[in-house]
């Protein structure tokens, strides 16, 4: 729940587009939340611990993602909005769906987050009812959290802000994206989870 890429993305497309973007974008993260505890259970941080070139690979392919959408942010921003009947009904929200999918899923500091929960909460071989109760319990916390961010930026004072810095916002939201993306490369080298 931390500010990183995830959160950037939800808010921008909450506040630069719809409440609807915004809420289909938290659903997306949610769905990735489920990926990646449903796999953590399945014992991708023991994998990721021991293969370190795969670590490695997540974290240059996922850091690869988040500044190629930083760019598109950055090239977006001097582009103006106009909120008129049309342009609502030009948003996408299964387009912001996949990209807060593609978003999460390219963060593999999501799956070490799980894993490294999963590995020091629950026993070697966890019992069967935590393979059912735990991915929706995911689900919740993740699409919950992002479901608040969504309605939070889609409100009316919010957006007016946007719409007044939108360019600096944007640079300032593809930068950090960007940041971070470029942190996830640098480090992938490190050894360790």
């Amino acid at each position: 729940m931390s500010p990183g890429p995830s959160f950037v993305i939800v808010a921008r497309n909450a506040i630069g587009l719809s409440r609807g973007d915004g809420l289909a974008t938290a659903l997306g993260m949610g769905i990735g939340g489920v990926f990646f505890s449903g796999i953590a259970l399945l014992g991708l941080y023991t994998l990721l611990a021991t293969v370190e070139w795969l670590y490695i690979g997540l974290k240059v392919a996922g850091g690869l993602y988040l500044v190629y959408l930083a760019s598109k942010i950055w090239r977006g921003a001097a582009k103006p909005l106009a909120f008129d009947a049309a342009q609502r009904a030009s948003t996408n929200p299964r387009k912001s769906f996949w990209i807060g999918l593609s978003t999460q899923l390219s963060n593999p500091k999501t799956a070490v987050y799980y894993g490294s929960i999963f590995a020091a909460l629950l026993p070697q071989h966890p019992p069967l009812w935590c393979y059912f109760a735990l991915p929706p319990a995911i689900f919740g916390i993740e699409a919950g959290w992002y479901t608040v961010v969504a309605l939070c930026f889609s409100s009316k004072r919010p957006r007016e802000i946007y719409l007044q810095w939108k360019a600096w916002i944007d640079r300032i939201a593809a930068g950090a994206v960007a940041v971070l993306g470029l942190r996830l490369i640098v480090t992938a080298h490190k050894v360790g989870i």
